[in-house]
């Protein structure tokens, strides 16, 4: 028998002038009569961290996060219901705690030790100079292991109001710095993060330049796809049908999120706003619109293997994001600050379990798609979801609000919720993470060992 078929390569592009379309995994991406274990189809392992600013609605008497019941026979409470439909991929953890987001005797700054310590279990540094320090956190450790044969070891996003930029509403002494990033590469080193979708979709696709040049470009209306037309010809000439469908669902889903950022951007340049603003182009008005922006492309960028490693704020803390779509017009921080009021703690929670429903809508996307032999997005991808508040009325970094949800082809149990002692530190739960995506890290910040617990 005489085999002729050549497998392409992982890293397969369609390129054009200025721009770059990796593609998903693709079964003439496996080398003919190999076994998936040992080629391109294997399934590669993921991490994701979504942070939710301003805590969650919760308190001694009414506690819309937590459930009620221990174990794998618990109720989902309002704010996770939109999980049910992942219910066997999902782990609810309560009683941890981030001792180093404490004051520790530098007084006020809950909100900015709570973004900093969330993912590094360090206590920052406090200083409004440039001499910032927090530590070592575990997306970049996870990143330096399972990001290094990928184009983008990490990406670092966020759904702030003007990208990249935290203006006021930052506690006294500190750097604005420790609420613009949970990332750090090093204890000195934060990540940068990106709430501009265009920005984002450049970074993955290419098709850069100056703020000029992208207006230019909006209105030729040139989609980055227009630029590749001739490599996907000859591409789609060589695969299967079910090949040549895979890329033709994916390039529309490229497509679709290419034109719902230009028509952002076509909102934003016919803004009445003055030009001192300097609002940049791509970020959408509606919460909904940006979160769902910066989920897809995540989605795309794990398609294609651009990445394995995402963190992404739902917001910064002490925002002032109002939610006029759902029916809560006041600020999303002074009714975190509920005063154990039931009529605030109960809008708290209508926007926790919106956010959680585009949470849920984005797992819902990972789940329908294909990757590797056999298996979803989401089998191979491990989300942490949570906040670094418990009860925010009282600034308490104890039994934080945390989430699993994913899997790894069967190795991560879910349908569960594990309750641990108090003085248990969230860092062991994120050594569990980082052993589950196959990264050996013994010490993070604070941490004790890994949980004593089969996810």
């Amino acid at each position: 028998m005489i085999v002729t078929r050549k497998a392409l390569s992982r890293r397969t592009v369609l390129r054009g002038v200025g721009a770059a379309v990796a593609l998903p995994l693709l079964d003439a991406m496996v080398p003919a009569l190999s076994p998936v274990a040992r080629t391109a189809a294997r399934p590669v392992k993921r991490l994701g961290f979504i942070y939710i600013p301003n805590g969650v609605a919760m308190n001694k008497d009414v506690n819309y996060w937590t459930p009620a019941q221990d174990g794998t026979g618990f109720e989902l409470s309002q704010i996770l219901a939109p999980l049910e439909p992942f219910r066997d991929r999902l782990t609810v953890i309560s009683g941890l705690r981030q001792q180093n987001a404490d004051a520790l005797g530098d007084g006020n700054g809950e909100h900015t030790r709570a973004t900093a310590a969330w993912l590094t279990g360090a206590h920052p540094k406090k200083t409004e100079g440039p001499d910032i320090q927090a530590g070592t956190s575990a997306d970049q450790i996870a990143a330096a292991a399972i990001g290094k044969d990928v184009p983008l070891p990490s990406l670092e996003l966020a759904a702030f109001d003007i990208d990249g930029v935290v203006v006021g509403d930052c506690d006294p002494g500190y750097s604005c710095t420790y609420v613009a990033t949970m990332s750090w590469r090093t204890p000195t080193t934060p990540m940068p993060t990106i709430s501009n979708p265009r920005l984002v979709f450049e970074r993955l696709f290419g098709e850069g330049g100056t703020e000029a040049q992208r207006l230019d470009r909006l209105q030729k209306q040139r989609s980055i796809l227009d630029w590749v037309r001739e490599d996907l010809g000859e591409l789609t000439r060589t695969v299967g049908a079910r090949d040549r469908q895979r890329i033709e669902e994916y390039l529309d889903a490229v497509r679709d999120i290419e034109q719902r950022i230009q028509a952002t951007e076509r909102q934003a340049s016919q803004s009445t706003l003055p030009e001192v603003l300097e609002r940049p182009l791509g970020v959408p008005e509606r919460f909904e619109d940006h979160v769902n922006l910066m989920f897809d492309l995540q989605w795309l960028a794990f398609q294609a293997d651009l990445t394995r490693v995402v963190t992404f704020m739902l917001g910064k803390e002490q925002n002032t994001k109002t939610f006029p779509e759902i029916g809560v017009g006041e600020p999303w921080h002074p009714v975190s600050h509920h005063q154990d009021n039931p009529v605030q703690i109960a809008k708290l929670a209508k926007i926790n379990t919106y956010q959680t429903g585009l949470y849920a809508r984005f797992l819902g996307k990972l789940a329908s798609t294909p990757d590797g032999d056999g298996g979803t997005l989401l089998d191979q991808t491990l989300y942490l979801y949570g906040a670094g508040l418990g009860n925010p009325n009282l600034h308490l970094h104890v039994d934080l609000p945390l989430t699993l949800v994913g899997g790894t082809r069967g190795d991560f149990k879910g349908g569960q919720h594990v309750r641990f002692p108090g003085e248990t530190p969230m860092t062991n739960l994120l050594l569990s993470m980082l052993e589950e995506a196959g990264v050996s890290e013994e010490v993070l910040g604070d941490s004790t060992g890994r949980l004593p617990v089969d996810l």
